[in-house]
C-alpha cells in the first residue's frame, strides 16, 4: 500500500514550504536518523548534538527533541507551557524534551512578545497545528516504508508503531519525513487524551535559577563588554542644561564620559516616534566604566545642572485636574446603552462614590538592562525585552540601519509587568554602544529605575447608579487618568448589558510624566472601583450580594448582545465556585469576608478574602480564587500565576503609594516604597472550573478582583469604606505594620 502523501518536495523546498496557515508557524527537523532507545539515562539534553533546522522543532540522532519556545519570557511561564503544547500533539515524552529561548524570528514566528496575558491564547491553535503537523510527517514516513497506511500507525512517546507491531523512532524517519508534502490538514487530539497538558510540570529553567546559573539580562557577559551608567533627569519636565564631568573622569575604572539624546530627538521630530519610547528627550549623561560599580560611581561624581522645560507637576495638582475631569465636559463617551439621563432623572435615589488610585512603578526584581554591540556589519542587541520586535523596529530606525541587520537575542526577565513593553532602556543602549564603538551593557540602578521610569498612571472613577421603585435601572461610569484611558474593550466587560441604562465616559489629563501599561492595564483599579461599588449597591437596595451579581448577570443572559466581551454564565460559574468553597457568609467567629467578581484578559474570576482585625490593623489571612481560563495547560504554573497576581493586587492595593513634588519622585527605593511583605501574605486557595474550551490569559487576570475583596472585608470587619488606594493610609490607624 501506497503513502498518502507523494515524496516531492526537497528539503530547500520543505523548509520554504512549511509555513502553516494557522499563524506561519516553521517546523524543521534535526536530519540525523538513530533513535537509540538504549541509551542511558540521565543525560544532559542540552549537550546532545542537535543540527540547526530551523523554526521550533529539532531532533538529536539519540531522538531526544529539543523545542523552540519563540515568546519571552517574564516568569509566566510560557517558555514551560508553549512547548507542552507542541510536545503534546508531536506525541513525545516531556521527559526527552530539551527547551531553548529562541531568539528574535520574524519571519518564522508571529506575534513574539509578552504581553496581555495573551502568549498562550495567541499561540494555542498554531503551537498545536505545529506539533501536530510534525508528528503526521513522520507518520507518513514510517507508512511510505512499511508500504501501509498511515491511519494504520500509531504513535507512543516518539516511537511509530504499526498493526503488526513493527516499530521506528522518530530518528528512523526523519530524513522520509523532510521530503514529504506538509499535510494541509491534521488532527490534533481529543483533550481527553492529553499526556503533557493539563499535567503540573516544573518550570524548565527551575535548576538554574536555583543554583544562580546565568539566565537574567543581568548576568549576560561578552568579550571586551563595558558597563553604562546613565544619568537622566532628576524631576519630570527637566532637561539637561551643562555638567561637570571632571571628578568622575579621574575615579579608577571610569573610561569615558559622553552624552546621548541627540539621536532619540531626531528620531521624533522625524515624526517616527513608536508607541514604545516612553522616555525623556532631554540629553543624558553616560558614565562608561570597567565593571557596574565603576559606571555607578562615576555617575555620583557628576555634577549637572537643570533647567526646567516644562510644568513641574506634583500629586496634588493631579488631585485637583483628575477631579476637574470628572465634574467637566471633556468626557469622551466610550459606551451609551438606553437612556442614563433619563433614567436618573426619573430615579427615586442616586448612588454616587468616587474611588482613587495613585502612580506606580512596576518594582522589576531585575532593574532595567540591556546589552548592545553596534558594529559596520550588524548590531547585536540581548537583554530582557518584552517586545523585541518593536525594539528592533526603533533602533534599526534610530541608527538608521537595515533592520535585517540588528539581531535581538531575549534573555530570561526578572519581572516584567508591563515595564518591559517599552524599550528606552534597549535604545539608550544602543546609542551608547554606537557613539564608543564598542560592546556596553547599559544597567540602572533601583533608584534610577523608580524615579525616571514609566509608571501606572493616576486614576480616578465617579460610579453612579439610579434607583426607582428599589430597582436598579441605571449606572454611570466615569474615568479621569493621566495620559491616557481605558482600551476599547473595558467598556463592554460587565455590566454591560446586564442594566438597561449604561454609560462608559472618560477623560485624560496629558503630563510629562512617563506613563504606560501596568500589570492588567486600567482594569487593575477598575475592578476595585467597580467591585466596591457593588457591594455598596448591594446594601443600599438590601439584596444579597450575591444574588445581585447573579440576577444580574442572569439579565445578562437573557439580553444576547454581541458586543459584550465577558460571558455572563461563566462569570456566574466562577461565583458559585467561589461562594461555595470559600464558605461564604459561615466563617467562624472574628472572620469577615469580600467578594469580588470579574473578567478581564479574556479569563473569570471570583475571588473571597477573609480578613481578620488584629489591634485594629486588617489582616488578610486567606483569598478563595476561582477561575475559568478554558484549559489549564500547565496546572503548576498556572497556580502560581494566580497566586502571584492576588498577592501582587493586596500588596498594592493596600500599601503602595507614589507620588511627586514639583515633577520629583517621593521614593526612590524599598525603604520607602512598601511592597507586600512575607508575614502580610495570606493563604490563596485556588480552584478551577474544568473546561475544555480554548485556554484565556492567566497573568494578570486574578490581580483586579482583589482589590475590592479586601476593601468589602475590611468594610464588614470596621464599617468603614475604603474608596483610595492604597488602603492603609486611609484606615486612621496608629502604626502601619510593616511585617
Amino acid at each position: 500500500m501506497r503513502p498518502s502523501k507523494t515524496t516531492t518536495f526537497s528539503r530547500r523546498a520543505f523548509l520554504k514550504s512549511s509555513a502553516l496557515a494557522s499563524g506561519g508557524m516553521i517546523i524543521g527537523f534535526n536530519l540525523f536518523n538513530a533513535c537509540k532507545s538504549e541509551v542511558e539515562l540521565p543525560i544532559d539534553l542540552s549537550q546532545l548534538n542537535y543540527n540547526d533546522f530551523n523554526a521550533f522543532i529539532k531532533i538529536s540522532e539519540e531522538g531526544k527533541v529539543t523545542i523552540f519556545s519563540p515568546n519571552p519570557e517574564i516568569g509566566q511561564g510560557v517558555k514551560t507551557s508553549m512547548p507542552m503544547i507542541i510536545a503534546e500533539e508531536l506525541e513525545v515524552a516531556w521527559g526527552d524534551v530539551h527547551v531553548v529561548q529562541a531568539p528574535l524570528d520574524t519571519k518564522n514566528y508571529t506575534r513574539q512578545m509578552a504581553g496581555g496575558s495573551q502568549s498562550i491564547r495567541h499561540g494555542w491553535e498554531a503551537l498545536r497545528q505545529t506539533g501536530a503537523t510534525a508528528k503526521q510527517m513522520l507518520v507518513n514516513a514510517a507508512a511510505a516504508r512499511w508500504q501501509v497506511e498511515a491511519s494504520e500507525c500509531t504513535v507512543k512517546e516518539g516511537v511509530i508503531s504499526n498493526s503488526t507491531g513493527e516499530t521506528l523512532g522518530y530518528g528512523d524517519v526523519v530524513l522520509e519525513a523532510a521530503v514529504l508534502e506538509v499535510p494541509e490538514d491534521v488532527t490534533l487530539k481529543d483533550p481527553k487524551d492529553f499526556t503533557i497538558i493539563g499535567q503540573g510540570k516544573g518550570n524548565v529553567d527551575i535548576d538554574k535559577i536555583i543554583t544562580g546559573k546565568p539566565l537574567y539580562g543581568l548576568d549576560y557577559k561578552a568579550e571586551g563588554m563595558l558597563y553604562a551608567a546613565v544619568l537622566r533627569p532628576p524631576a519630570f519636565g527637566q532637561v539637561l542644561e551643562s555638567f561637570d564631568d571632571s571628578g568622575a573622569r579621574i575615579l579608577p575604572g571610569v573610561v569615558d564620559v559622553i552624552t546621548i539624546g541627540e539621536k532619540l530627538r531626531a528620531y521624533n521630530e522625524s515624526g517616527k516616534k513608536n508607541w514604545s519610547m516612553q522616555m525623556s528627550s532631554s540629553d543624558k549623561v553616560v558614565v562608561i566604566g570597567k565593571t557596574t560599580w565603576d559606571a555607578m560611581k562615576g555617575l555620583k561624581a557628576i555634577k549637572a545642572h537643570w533647567k526646567i522645560e516644562s510644568e513641574l507637576e506634583s500629586t496634588e495638582d493631579h488631585d485637583n485636574v483628575l477631579f476637574d475631569l470628572l465634574d467637566g465636559d471633556s468626557l469622551k463617551t466610550r459606551r451609551s446603552d438606553g437612556d442614563i439621563n433619563k433614567a436618573f432623572a426619573e430615579a427615586d435615589a442616586v448612588l454616587e462614590r468616587v474611588y482613587e488610585a495613585p502612580f506606580l512603578p512596576h518594582n522589576c526584581l531585575e532593574p532595567m538592562n540591556f546589552y548592545a554591540n553596534v558594529t559596520p556589519e550588524k548590531v547585536h542587541l540581548v537583554g530582557p525585552i518584552q517586545t523585541p520586535a518593536s525594539a528592533q523596529k526603533v533602533v534599526s530606525e534610530l541608527l538608521e540601519r537595515d533592520i535585517e541587520d540588528v539581531h535581538v537575542e531575549m534573555t530570561r526577565m526578572g519581572g516584567g509587568f508591563g515595564r518591559r513593553l517599552y524599550g528606552d532602556f534597549v535604545y539608550e543602549a544602543a546609542e551608547i554602544s554606537n557613539a564608543v564603538k564598542k560592546p556596553i551593557k547599559m544597567v540602572s540602578s533601583r533608584a534610577h529605575d523608580m524615579t525616571t521610569g514609566v509608571y501606572r498612571p493616576a486614576t480616578k472613577y465617579k460610579i453612579a447608579a439610579s434607583i426607582k421603585d428599589g430597582k436598579l435601572t441605571g449606572y454611570h461610569l466615569k474615568e479621569a487618568c493621566i495620559n491616557g484611558n481605558m482600551y476599547g474593550l473595558i467598556p463592554n466587560f460587565f455590566p454591560a448589558a446586564a442594566i438597561e441604562n449604561y454609560q462608559v465616559d472618560s477623560a485624560n489629563y496629558k503630563s510629562n510624566i512617563t506613563t504606560g501599561a501596568w500589570r492588567a492595564p486600567y482594569t487593575n483599579f477598575l475592578a476595585s472601583a467597580e467591585q466596591s461599588f457593588f457591594d455598596e449597591l448591594a446594601e443600599v437596595l438590601k439584596i444579597d450580594r450575591v444574588k445581585l451579581h447573579m440576577d444580574l448577570l442572569e439579565k445578562a443572559k437573557n439580553n444576547p448582545e454581541p458586543n459584550i466581551e465577558y460571558n455572563p454564565e461563566r462569570l456566574q460559574g466562577v461565583l458559585k465556585l467561589a461562594v461555595e468553597k470559600s464558605n461564604w457568609g459561615n466563617t467562624k467567629s472574628g472572620v469577615c469576608q469580600g467578594l469580588s467578581v470579574y473578567y478581564c484578559h479574556n479569563t473569570h474570576v471570583a475571588e473571597v478574602a477573609d480578613i481578620t482585625m488584629e489591634n485594629g490593623v486588617p489582616n488578610v489571612v486567606k483569598v478563595t480564587c476561582a477561575v475559568d481560563c478554558g484549559i489549564v495547560v500547565n496546572p503548576l504554573g498556572a497556580m502560581n500565576q494566580i497566586k502571584g497576581g492576588v498577592l501582587d493586587g493586596i500588596g498594592h492595593a493596600m500599601y503602595s503609594d507614589f507620588g511627586f513634588n514639583n515633577g520629583v519622585p517621593q521614593s526612590n527605593n524599598f525603604n520607602t516604597f512598601q511592597l507586600i511583605r512575607i508575614g502580610q501574605t495570606p493563604k490563596v486557595d485556588v480552584h478551577f472550573i474544568e473546561s475544555n474550551i480554548d485556554p484565556t490569559g492567566l497573568g494578570e487576570p486574578t490581580l483586579p478582583p482583589v482589590g475590592a475583596a479586601v476593601a468589602n472585608a475590611i468594610y464588614k470587619a470596621t464599617g468603614k469604606r475604603l474608596r483610595k488606594q492604597p488602603y492603609m493610609n486611609n484606615m486612621n490607624v496608629s502604626e502601619k505594620v510593616l511585617g
